[in-house]
């Protein structure tokens, strides 16, 4: 039975995949971006929106040199050794930013020996470092990147046995090579209904677990020279884990916590306070509910705002409004399906928060500009603006419609081929029918006796 789940896991990866005619396992479509280095482009004629200070920009041109935007505007000089992109009549953006994902370390969720997002039975937990596991040649990023994803959280999941998850690395989906780009970039633990199977049956046991692990690391911090001489009480996390939680206490490190119900958002609130963490909600399917609450604390939430069913009891006050009652509260907001596997589709779960209510131009943010502005990364991303990151997309209409593509992805300024193994899968069949090409024995559906 286990390896006809493999068999059944590998056949659906292989939905993305295309085989050469010898049979042999193509992987252009997870490693060429790796090898396009950084040239000069133009992008032009273009409507462009930055994001930024410029805003929309009709007829406009990006230049993207040595991996960095160099220009932004509706007149810019265009090198002649650059490659012009013809973008008229289309909508230039930034990429989007995953706030929340799995890529890299999950491959197929039914096979165990391709998930690497717990530390399951580990004594560790918040040393747990998704970093050491990332696989930059998933078949799952060139699937996404080529729909418009450019950059990602790869976050821990609290697994069977750990409050606290881990740490998360912040990536990009362009290259094999260099990829991580924050490491640790956030901390990331489970309270709510999660939280309390995991810590005997109760909120108030999770809430009591995460605080002991915080004040724990903050008197081993206080006290370091006398743990190493075996002159300090024991302490429930193990070294490596108090240390990790050093830059939370800090303020260096955010904390990303799973919650969703009202109540347990408020009580996330007041551990926050109460150790001066920088908190960010993930989930967050009743943050409307305390939304002022949120928005006077400064605390961003990482939402799906598909959420609208309740399929838990803390989500029994979940809306398709809870996006346009946050951003009016004037809470910061950012985009996150849970779907590793098909997260491009984050830009349909924008456009229904758009026809509840959300303002377009912010559901354009909270897909691409707030997730860098809630991992402190908005220096380097999330608009078009003369020395940023080259994370450029180039959209054949509307990013928020159904039937829009990214006709053109930017990653770090390498042009991104428009390619990955489900591209190759169809383009081989698209062919062989096509030219009515005799097909290996494999591939042909066998007929009914």
């Amino acid at each position: 039975m286990k390896y006809l789940v493999m068999l059944l896991a590998l056949l659906c990866v292989a939905c993305s995949p295309a085989d050469k005619s010898d049979g042999r396992a193509d992987t252009a479509g997870s490693t060429a971006a790796a090898d396009n280095h950084a040239g000069t482009y133009a992008i032009t004629g273009g409507t462009v929106y930055t994001l930024g200070a410029a805003g929309k920009i009709e007829h406009g041109t990006v230049l993207v040199k040595d991996g960095r935007i160099a220009a932004v505007g509706a007149d810019v000089a265009i090198p002649a050794d650059a490659e012009r992109i013809d973008a008229t009549g289309k909508i230039v953006t930034p990429g989007i930013f995953d706030p929340e994902s799995q890529f890299g370390v999950v491959e197929v969720g039914a096979v165990k020996e391709t998930r690497d997002a717990s530390a399951g039975d580990s004594r560790f937990s918040a040393a747990f470092d998704v970093a050491d596991a990332i696989n930059p040649r998933s078949v799952l990023i060139p699937v996404n990147r080529i729909a418009g994803v450019t950059r990602a959280m790869v976050s821990p999941t609290d697994g069977d046995k750990h409050i606290i998850a881990g740490r998360g690395a912040i990536i990009d989906l362009g290259s094999t090579g260099g990829f991580i780009h924050r490491d640790p970039a956030a901390m990331f633990a489970t309270l709510g209904e999660s939280g309390a199977e995991l810590a005997g049956g109760s909120r108030a046991a999770a809430m009591l677990a995460l605080r002991e692990a915080l004040q724990d690391a903050r008197d081993y911090a206080d006290n370091t020279s006398a743990y190493a001489k075996n002159q300090r009480r024991s302490y429930a996390l193990t070294r490596l884990d108090l240390q990790a939680l050093g830059p939370v206490l800090e303020g260096k490190l955010p904390l990303v916590i799973e919650v969703n119900r009202a109540s347990d958002i408020e009580a996330a609130l007041r551990l926050a306070q109460d150790f001066k963490l920088k908190l960010i909600v993930s989930g967050g399917a009743e943050a409307w509910m305390v939304a002022d609450q949120l928005a006077n604390a400064h605390v961003p939430v990482l939402l799906n705002p598909l959420e609208d069913l309740p399929a838990h009891f803390e989500t029994l006050g979940s809306t398709l409004e809870n996006a346009a009652r946050l951003q009016k509260a004037g809470v910061l907001i950012a985009f996150a399906t849970g779907d590793t596997h098909n997260a491009r589709n984050v830009t349909q779960a924008a456009g229904n928060a758009v026809a509840n209510g959300l303002p377009w131009l912010d559901a354009l943010k909270a897909l691409m500009l707030n997730p860098a502005r809630i991992y402190g990364m908005d220096k380097d991303l999330g608009t078009l603006e003369q020395g940023k990151a080259g994370d450029v997309v180039v959209w054949s209409g509307d990013p928020l419609e159904l039937s829009t593509s990214a006709d053109q992805v930017f990653i770090a300024g390498r042009k991104i081929p428009m390619v990955s193994r489900q591209t190759m899968l169809r383009d081989r069949y698209m062919q062989a029918m096509q030219e009515k090409q005799a097909l290996p024995a494999g591939y042909i559906a066998p007929t009914a006796q």
